[in-house]
C-alpha cells in the first residue's frame, strides 16, 4: 500500500469512528437519558414532573412555579414581571439600578402601591416594587403579604386578623430549611381566599 492510500484509509477510519460515536452520544444523551430522568421523575416526583400544576375542581388553575397577575382589590398583588408573567417569555428586564427608566417606573409603582395600601412609600416592602429575574415569580415576602392584608380584608369585608391567619398559614419556610427566604405564593393564598380546595 502506497504511503498516500494508508493516509487516505487513515482518514475515512477516522471519520467513521467519529460518526459512530456521535450517533452513540447522541442516542444515549439525546434519547435514553432524557427518557430515563423524565420517567423516574414522573416515578417520583410526579407533581413537580408534571410542572407542579394547582388543580380546582378538576380543572387546571395555575402552577405553584408562575406567577400570574392580580388586579381586583380582594386578591394579594405579586410582583411586577418584566416578562407579562408569560412563561415562553421568562426574564428581567436587565436594566441597572442606576437605570433612569427603572427608577422611574420604581417610583410611579411606590406612589401606585402606598396610595392603594395605605402605606409610606418608603416602607413599602422591596419586592412588591422590583419584578424578579425570571419575571414569572409565584411568591411574595411575608411582609409583602401583610401590607396588603388591610386592603384584601376590606374589599372581602372580613376581618383583617382572618387574612393574617391565612398570611401565616401560606408562609413557606426556607427550601430543606436553609436555601431562600420565607414566601407565600400568591396564587395559593388567592384561592383559600375564594374558598377553594386545592388538590395537587
Amino acid at each position: 500500500m502506497t504511503e498516500s492510500n494508508s493516509v487516505t484509509v487513515t482518514r475515512s477510519a477516522s471519520w467513521l469512528s467519529a460518526v459512530r460515536a456521535a450517533v452513540v452520544f447522541i442516542v444515549l444523551c439525546g434519547g435514553l437519558y432524557p427518557l430515563l430522568v423524565t420517567n423516574a421523575g414522573k416515578v417520583m416526583f410526579l407533581h413537580e414532573a408534571l410542572g407542579s400544576m394547582i388543580i380546582v375542581d378538576d380543572t387546571v388553575v395555575g402552577s405553584e412555579l408562575v406567577g400570574q397577575r392580580f388586579t381586583a382589590p380582594e386578591y394579594f398583588h405579586g410582583r411586577p414581571s418584566a416578562a407579562a408573567y408569560d412563561p415562553f417569555s421568562v426574564g428581567g428586564s436587565n436594566y441597572s439600578a442606576s437605570n433612569p427608566d427603572l427608577r422611574a417606573r420604581a417610583a410611579e409603582d411606590s406612589s401606585i402601591i402606598a396610595q392603594r395600601e395605605g402605606f409610606d412609600p418608603g416602607s413599602i416592602p422591596v419586592d412588591l416594587i422590583s419584578a424578579s429575574g425570571s419575571g414569572i415569580d409565584p411568591h411574595i415576602s411575608p411582609e409583602s403579604a401583610t401590607v396588603q392584608a388591610e386592603r384584601v380584608a376590606k374589599a372581602r369585608d372580613i376581618p383583617v386578623s382572618h387574612v393574617n391567619e391565612l398570611i401565616e398559614r401560606y408562609t413557606e419556610g426556607p427550601t430543606l430549611g436553609v436555601f431562600g427566604q420565607p414566601r407565600v405564593n400568591v396564587l395559593r393564598i388567592n384561592l383559600a381566599l375564594d374558598g377553594k380546595e386545592i388538590s395537587d
